[in-house]
């Protein structure tokens, strides 16, 4: 069963289709009268179905599955409108063919727009380069436009902070790492491992492709994990535009890592011990399985090839949020990497449900732990007095 995917998306709404629409409109004069059985509330309805689903939870994808096939088909209302009705639909669908070349030449435009701007952003990026690695500092007037909306720290100042502070501190020690973790859908993928390697990360940028698409380029200095100074990742679209002459994603490939001997953070090793039948002798196996890691960014998800709906599904959901986190990349972290490191961009991110799962409200917190303690203080009071031993939960069973 594959593991549940992170920071997923929900699903947009499907667009209401004219399904079993009549072929005569009921007059406004009609006097039919409403139907004279009682309404059922929604909450005994809902109820009622999911006691019935609950007993046959077949019944869920069966009707999933009939639901799905009818997506799409035809009510037979289109088909019987007369023969001068039918020829103005095909007139319409003629101008809508028209509307679809112009979206279309509109994203090539404005794809084109954004190229334009990028080459202007791009000296920017490699301003902000050479302050954070250390090879130049800002000058007097970008630090005072810096320092316009900050509020002034209390004490001393930067520069007499600098002057007693002993060793002399080269750029921005670990800034992309620090703006990656604070962005949150890239810092649910970094493991603690993770940051040895990422602390050697010097910048992070992107370059557009000559057709529709974007590489994601990260240098890193020399580092005890990988020989690799550039890794990149690809993001390619489809040929033909999508629907609203939006480009369609089709694929991503990232580059091979070359892992130092014992450094390669996408695996772990598990340890078993075998004993033989025979000989009564033990032995230690020890066995390479995959585990999390931010690097597994650089080995994307293949589209799905068999007939597995279940296995097709989920792949298709880890190419959507694959794609997701390059945008990220693109659209957020890179040209706002400051923001970023400083946390100031959180104020404008928008978190989403799930997000807002992780947290809890302070006082309901307590007012838990309060009940906990007076639980456990009533449990063993009644210990007490029946004179036994408090119960003991079992240890945990632990492989070597």
């Amino acid at each position: 069963m594959a593991e549940p995917i992170k920071n997923k998306r929900p699903d947009p709404a499907v667009a209401p289709t004219p399904q079993n629409t009549p072929l005569n409109a009921a007059p406004i004069s009609s006097h039919a009268q409403q139907p004279g059985i009682a309404s059922i509330k929604e909450e005994d309805l809902g109820a009622a179905a999911a006691s019935i689903f609950a007993k046959d939870p077949r019944l869920v994808s069966l009707i999933q599955g009939r639901l799905g096939s009818l997506v799409g088909k035809s009510s037979g209302y289109i088909e019987s409108l007369p023969a001068e009705v039918k020829r103005r639909v095909s007139g319409l669908k003629g101008i809508q063919k028209e509307h679809s070349k112009l979206e279309a030449e509109f994203q090539e435009e404005v794809l084109q727009l954004e190229k334009k701007f990028f080459a202007k952003f791009t000296p920017l990026y490699e301003q902000r380069a050479a302050i954070v690695n250390g090879k130049t500092e800002p000058t007097e007037d970008l630090v005072k436009a810096g320092e316009e909306d900050e509020e002034p720290e209390e004490g001393a100042s930067v520069e007499e902070k600098a002057a007693t502070s002993g060793d002399k501190v080269n750029g921005i020690p670990e800034f992309w790492l620090s703006a990656m973790k604070n962005q949150i859908s890239l810092a649910e993928m970094i493991t603690d491992r993770d940051e040895g390697a990422l602390k050697s990360l010097i910048d992070i940028r992107m370059e557009y492709l000559d057709k529709p698409g974007f590489r994601l380029i990260f240098e890193f200095a020399e580092n005890e994990y990988f020989t690799n100074k550039i890794i990149t990742k690809t993001y390619f679209y489809q040929n033909e535009s999508g629907y609203g002459g939006d480009f369609i994603y089709d694929h991503a490939e990232g580059d091979k890592i070359d892992w130092k001997a014992g450094q390669d953070l996408t695996v772990r090793i598990e340890q078993k011990k075998q004993r033989n039948k025979t000989t009564k002798q033990t032995r230690i196996v020890k066995k390479t399985v995959p585990t999390e890691s931010f690097f597994n960014f650089f080995s994307p998800p293949k589209p799905p090839t068999d007939d597995d709906d279940e296995t097709a599904e989920d792949i298709e959901e880890r190419l959507e949020l694959d794609y997701q986190l390059g945008e990220d990349i693109k659209e957020k972290l890179i040209p706002r990497a400051i923001d970023w490191f400083t946390g100031e961009a959180l104020a404008f991110e928008e978190l989403d449900e799930e997000d807002y799962a992780d947290f809890d409200d302070e006082d309901d917190e307590d007012e838990d732990d309060d009940s906990e303690d007076h639980d456990d203080e009533d449990e063993s009071e009644e210990d007490e007095e029946d004179g036994s031993k408090p119960k003991q939960e079992p240890s945990e069973c632990k492989q070597s």
